[in-house]
């Protein structure tokens, strides 16, 4: 009889030159059927308690009965059967390998210490066993223990003394990594070997015990008994030597940076921002939905978009035209239409929140601006709740309450890491992120901020770069900074800005004639403009009015405007640029170390 098993095929074979009689021990029938969930039918027999094993003397009925005998160990051992319910089958498997290979010498004994015969392990089994250890990442590796474990990583630096090595070994998931201490008394010969060709940066599993440390560095260290190279590392080649590297060096070479202390904080800390971030909003009953990254709106009506084709553009001769005019014919394009990556998620969002009452996108988004600052980057994420029946108080409520949370969840679980960003790189950043988390935000007006601006500057205006300001301009960072750093020395929304200076959807204030827009953007210490955000133009005339006025087609968002046509809604919702956020949270200044691969004007590397 044959049975499907989840490790393999179990055979029971019976013949008039064989017959096998399967023990009726409780523990076997248990193990068999609580494992496999399956219904064996044993019938017509009871077997007895007495195991009746006869043998044919051809070769190929004997290799049968070995795999099936083997096979019976092995379902046994995985529902795990007591000892003393395994031992007679395996006494039954050593016994048919005796009559196989009569004169064949015993297999030879397993490295570790004989066991009695109810705990005996095939050769297969034993090696499976000595070789399977809990894997034990270096920030778990937090309290002595007896428990041989496997420590995997790259090594940062070695030290070798007569009878001693020290190896570092960090595998990124935590600042530190752990020293791993080998005592040439206690290693086998082939690790022995191997600590002659450690070099910074080759990868490397070392086995051992978690124990206190002897040195005052670290509070636990792993006292090694195996080390093996997986990977080896050219220390003459290695663009990595142990050296500080400038922050510009490594942007070349991005693809080895996350093994720097860094760059692999940023990215710890990015990520424990990313997963607060999605926390905060489930908690918070919102939808998380995904909106094209390929569109055919522009969002913010400024034009500076990626165009998406597959026309040929290598051949423009082969480029259809239309009417034989100069103007390319799109609708021979892939899409039918001109097709762009989007600048946000927005539009697509507000769809959804006008079904689902709150909802949120957090994606990338492109935009062709050709600029080199520290500030942007072609490619980056945006995080934006879209709130159904809400204005622009509900939007900064929500946008005050989601970074008090996200920040203050990071100075819990990434304490090691900011710790290093406040000591290289900015001193006061713990302090200044305590700030953000404890004290209220404050909420000025656009009208009251440059009223402040005109106020400082015409004490020295030579100090400023941009010192003509007045109602209308658009802020520029040093402003914003002032207001936050300077002037009020928190987190500040400046609201009601110029209908001029902001995007077509934001709805109008009729209390001062449409002059200005119930829009917002928060400032913070150290970067500026993190989020923007607006009440959204729920009114059909005035958001059509103000489509043509920018000169965007109606036409195009036919379906935005749907919106307002059916059950329009008060709605509102903001933006936040999700490596700003990760800037101002390391206290690093350029938006470009916050990414793993930036994309800005002149590169498209890795």
């Amino acid at each position: 009889k044959k049975m499907s098993t989840s490790s393999g095929t179990a055979r029971w074979m019976s013949s008039t030159s064989q017959a096998l009689r399967l023990s009726s021990t409780p523990a076997f029938r248990s193990a068999i059927l609580s494992t496999r969930n399956v219904n064996l039918n044993l019938n017509p027999f009871r077997p007895s308690a007495t195991t009746v094993l006869r043998m044919s003397t051809s070769t190929s009925d004997l290799e049968a009965q070995i795999k099936a005998k083997g096979d019976e160990i092995r379902t046994l051992k995985e529902s795990g059967a007591e000892k003393s319910a395994v031992a007679p089958y395996v006494k039954e498997l050593l016994a048919l390998k005796a009559q196989l290979e009569p004169a064949a010498p015993p297999p030879p004994p397993p490295k570790a210490a004989a066991k009695e015969d109810d705990d005996t392990e095939s050769p297969e089994e034993s090696t499976a066993a000595n070789t399977v250890l809990r894997r034990v990442k270096t920030k778990d590796a937090t309290t002595p223990s007896d428990e041989i474990v496997a420590v995997r990583g790259w090594v940062r630096t070695v030290r070798k003394q007569k009878t001693l090595a020290f190896v570092e070994v960090n595998d990124g998931s935590s600042m530190d990594g752990i020293q791993c201490v080998l005592s040439f008394d206690g290693l086998d010969d082939v690790s022995i070997k191997e600590i002659n060709n450690l070099t910074t940066g080759c990868s490397v599993s070392i086995n051992g015990r978690i124990v206190a440390s002897q040195g005052g560095k670290q509070s636990v260290e792993l006292s090694a008994t195996e080390l093996r190279i997986v990977g080896t590392c050219p220390g003459e080649t290695y663009p990595l030597a142990k050296k500080r590297h400038s922050l510009e060096y490594l942007r070349s070479i991005a693809h080895l940076r996350p093994r720097t202390n860094t760059i692999a904080a940023v990215a710890r800390v990015r990520s424990a921002l990313a997963g607060s971030i999605h926390s905060f909003f489930q908690k918070q009953g919102f939808l998380y939905v995904q909106t094209p990254l390929i569109t055919a709106s522009d969002c913010e009506g400024a034009g500076e978009m990626f165009r998406v084709t597959t026309l040929d553009l290598d051949d423009t001769s082969k480029l259809p035209l239309k009417n034989n005019s100069k103007s390319i014919d799109y609708t021979k394009d892939f899409f039918g239409k001109p097709a762009y990556l989007t600048v946000s998620g927005q539009l697509g969002g507000e769809t959804y929140a006008c079904a689902l009452g709150d909802v949120y996108t957090f994606g990338p988004t492109f935009r062709a601006e050709n600029s080199q600052t520290t500030r942007h980057l072609a490619e980056f994420h945006m995080v934006e709740p879209e709130m159904a029946f809400a204005d622009l108080t509900s939007a900064m409520d929500n946008a005050e309450s989601m970074l008090k949370s996200v920040v203050s969840d990071v100075l819990e679980s990434c304490e090691r890491d900011l710790a290093f960003f406040n000591s290289f790189y900015d001193k006061g950043l713990k302090k200044r992120l305590t700030k953000l988390v404890e004290k209220p935000f404050v909420r000025i007006s656009y009208r009251e901020a440059i009223q402040h601006l005109q106020e400082e500057i015409a004490k020295d205006p030579k100090k400023w770069q941009f010192p003509d300001v007045e109602f209308g301009t658009d802020l520029a960072t040093e402003h914003e900074r002032w207001l936050a750093e300077t002037k009020y020395q928190s987190a500040v929304f400046v609201y009601n800005y110029p209908k001029s200076i902001k995007a077509f959807y934001m709805r109008d204030n009729s209390d001062d004639g449409g002059e200005t827009v119930n829009a917002m953007d928060l400032l913070v210490p150290g970067v500026g403009e993190l989020v923007g955000g607006s009440q959204r133009e729920e009114r059909l005339d005035i958001l059509i009015s103000k489509m043509e006025e920018v000169g965007l087609n109606p036409d195009d968002y036919w379906w935005y405007l749907d919106l307002r046509r059916f059950g329009s809604v008060p709605h509102a919702g903001y933006g936040l640029g999700f490596e700003r956020l990760v800037t101002y949270v390391c206290g690093i200044e350029n938006i470009r170390d916050a990414i793993a691969y930036p994309r800005y004007p002149g590169n498209a590397e890795f």
